[in-house]
């Protein structure tokens, strides 16, 4: 069984998660926000107010005990095989980028043509592979982190490269819900570095997003993808014109 200060560590961990504050949290059980820290310092909750902290991250008893007890280290990638495995399954990469993004078992139902026995079989395939962790009444818990990336050149994005890439380029990037920014710069070796590091805080910036909106309807929100790319090149039509 969790301790009490492994279950009030993981709780803690998953309001920081979900981007919830102890003053929301205070606020939620009528409480002020000194209030809620002492209780946390302390480890000393009532069964109600625990079970009301639980409910603000979609949680029950059940998962909070079960997410103590596999404080297992949230994954920030998968091993190459494990990503292989998904990559070959087109209907287990959907699933899989599905409940990255926040998809419950009844959203999975009811957006795609899966039967239940379907569906249930696929996600204990991620939960095999250690993605999710499948857990009663068909409840899914992430087992990655908010820095979780593909691997940069492992099966996933080879096959967003090989075959998404053209239909997601297939587009004039005209529309109000599409952009599209092409820039050529010449840069040092220290200012490429500084833009990587840009493109890193973006991509965490739109996890994050993704995370802060988890509790909003399905039906409020739109599939995005960000494509964000930087590479020393030179077109090689102008290339052919250099000079030696």
């Amino acid at each position: 069984m969790a301790s009490t200060e492994q279950l009030v560590n993981t709780l803690k961990r998953e309001l920081r998660r979900n981007h919830i504050t102890y003053s929301q949290v205070g606020a939620h059980l009528q409480l002020s926000e000194t209030s809620v820290k002492r209780m946390f310092a302390k480890g000393q909750f009532t069964l109600d107010r625990l079970s009301a902290i639980c409910s603000m991250v979609k949680w029950d008893w059940t998962d909070l005990i079960d997410a103590a007890r596999n404080n297992e280290k949230m994954l920030d990638h998968l091993s190459v095989e494990q990503e292989k495995e998904i990559a070959e399954d087109i209907e287990l990469l959907l699933v899989a980028v599905s409940v990255i993004n926040g998809f419950t078992f009844q959203d999975l139902i009811s957006q795609y043509q899966f039967s239940e026995a379907q569906c249930i079989r696929k996600l204990a395939r991620l939960d095999k592979l250690n993605l999710i962790e499948l857990l009663p009444g068909n409840r899914i818990r992430l087992k990655i982190s908010t820095n979780f990336r593909w691997n940069p050149r492992g099966p996933i994005q080879k096959y967003f490269l090989d075959v998404v890439v053209h239909e997601f380029f297939d587009t004039s990037f005209a529309g109000d819900e599409e952009k599209l920014i092409v820039m050529n710069a010449l840069l040092t070796d220290a200012a490429h570095q500084q833009m990587q590091q840009s493109m890193d805080k973006l991509a965490s910036e739109m996890s994050q997003t993704m995370q802060r909106e988890s509790a909003l309807p399905l039906h409020t929100k739109k599939g995005n993808t960000l494509v964000v790319a930087l590479r020393r090149w030179k077109y090689k039509p102008f290339v052919q014109r250099a000079r030696d």
